[in-house]
């Protein structure tokens, strides 16, 4: 990627000016935590038997912990590090229970938490061909993100997707390493695959069709599959999709009063605890007949 400063016309090159100190990646991503995740911040310079953890967040989406460490050079083990964390989280569970309630001046309980989404987060500003495909397993909950500094304050961030054809890693490591094995078998990492597994494929095609209107809406929009709906989101959830045995439900992420739906095809839930999607209008649909007007619809939330 080539970032640009532009000035009467003509084209300057931002040049990359490295971070000093793994503390300043720190400080960027916990000041902007909730701009930059969504999640919230909960404790710094976490220590847990002797093993001290950069940043603690909670992902309130999915009811899960997030564990985010940050690296200057490129010199360690991605999986071997990150593994060790999860299996830690999977340990001593109550302790960050204790941590959150103290932090956050709320109590949460172990069964409100969903411990098989918990990840790992590894920040820098860059990763070896060697760290990007160690990581590539489509159930290993390991993320990297590149993180950039530029002249004229300028900040890139940047989530290394991960492939594909990502293998899994409960059949290529299992075997040979039990705490993967113990980790792996605890923690779920979604994928629309695995999602839609169980699905027939009359609702599979409903699903793909709604799937290309939204993304066709903006060049933005990613596929975040969970453990409820598959999501859709720029920075933030714009439509959720639950992929039902025969029809699809959808919240378009709005708050109540904020959607102009003058066909009023849509459901108000904001009164309504326990859904799973994101957003207060709801929608159950069996074919494609209101598609192009439920996009108008969707569109108002990006």
């Amino acid at each position: 990627m080539y970032l640009y400063s532009i000035d009467q016309k003509k084209l300057k090159s931002l040049e990359e000016k490295p971070f000093k100190l793994e503390k300043d990646i720190q400080n960027v991503f916990e000041s902007n935590l909730q701009t930059l995740t969504n999640w919230k911040f909960i404790k710094s310079e976490f220590t847990i038997k002797a093993n001290r953890i950069d940043t603690l967040a909670y992902d309130s989406e999915n009811n899960s912990f997030v564990i985010i460490e940050y690296k200057r050079d490129r010199h360690f083990s991605v999986v071997d590090q990150g593994v060790s964390y999860l299996n830690l989280m999977l340990e001593y569970k109550a302790d960050f229970i204790v941590e959150y309630n103290e932090s956050q001046n709320e109590t949460i309980k172990r069964a409100d938490i969903d411990w098989s989404q918990s990840k790992v987060v590894f920040v820098s500003p860059a990763f070896t061909d060697f760290q990007k495909q160690a990581s590539n397993f489509k159930d290993l909950p390991i993320e990297l993100w590149e993180i950039k500094q530029y002249e004229n304050d300028i900040i890139l961030i940047n989530p290394i997707k991960k492939s594909k054809a990502a293998p899994n890693i409960k059949e290529v490591k299992s075997e040979q390493n039990s705490v993967i094995s113990k980790v792996t078998k605890e923690v779920t990492v979604y994928t629309e695959e695995l999602y839609l597994s169980a699905k027939n494929d009359s609702v599979i095609e409903l699903y793909e069709s709604y799937k290309q209107a939204i993304l066709n809406l903006s060049s933005e929009l990613e596929v975040h599959p969970k453990k409820w709906y598959i999501a859709f989101k720029t920075k933030t959830n714009v439509i959720d999709i639950e992929v039902q045995a025969n029809s699809l439900k959808m919240w378009v992420n709005l708050k109540k009063g904020q959607l102009d739906d003058p066909k009023n095809i849509m459901r108000d839930v904001s009164d309504l605890k326990g859904h799973n999607g994101n957003g207060d209008y709801e929608i159950i649909v069996k074919d494609t007949e209101n598609l192009e007007y439920i996009m108008s619809l969707v569109k108002q939330a990006l």
